[in-house]
């Protein structure tokens, strides 16, 4: 299975081209920061950055050096493949997914977290069209879709609606949740 088909790769390439796809990553950037420096991160993946790298761009106020790394499919300067990092942003991203793709997808964010995932999602229709007439958000479903797929593969610190059609979720790495005891979590 594969992450992304090449037909919807050369679709999204399209929209990326545009210059103005992939803007949220700002929304968010306070808050992402506010992780970074709480949990000392020192690798941040931003995995479907976009072409304008909003996120990147909008981290103000980390107090400690970091490495950044972006990641998009779409964005030929962005596409080379990421390499696991401490902590994943995964910004108005997953909606975008083909639906026979979305647990590969779902897996790779696996693979790649090692520790924390931050990661949106709109659940409703996006103001993008597709050039072939669909909505750019192809995979509108509700939290109580997600959040059993996000599950199956991380374990739920925060859920937190943010609009009438978005959500976050922190997710951690299985394995990393200490128990009452202090024994490591399976």
């Amino acid at each position: 299975m594969a992450l992304i088909t090449d037909e919807y790769k050369k679709t999204q390439e399209e929209l990326h081209a545009k210059g103005n796809y992939g803007v949220t990553g700002a929304k968010y950037a306070p808050l992402i920061v506010e992780m970074l420096n709480k949990l000392e991160v020192n690798h941040l993946l931003d995995y479907g950055c976009g072409s304008n790298l909003s996120l990147g761009r909008s981290l103000k106020g980390v107090n400690h050096k970091f490495k950044y790394q972006a990641y998009d499919p779409c964005v030929e300067a962005y596409s080379s493949p990421p390499v696991p990092a401490e902590m994943i942003a995964c910004i108005d991203v997953l909606e975008h997914i083909e639906p026979e793709n979305i647990d590969e997808v779902l897996d790779h964010l696996m693979r790649l977290t090692e520790a924390v995932a931050f990661i949106s999602i709109s659940t409703g229709p996006a103001k993008k069209v597709l050039s072939d007439g669909r909505n750019a958000h192809i995979l509108q479903r509700p939290p109580e879709w997600w959040l059993p797929r996000l599950m199956a593969r991380f374990d739920l610190q925060t859920f937190q609606v943010t609009g009438d059609e978005d959500f976050y979720v922190v997710l951690y790495a299985r394995g990393l949740v200490e128990d009452t005891s202090g024994q490591k979590a399976n």
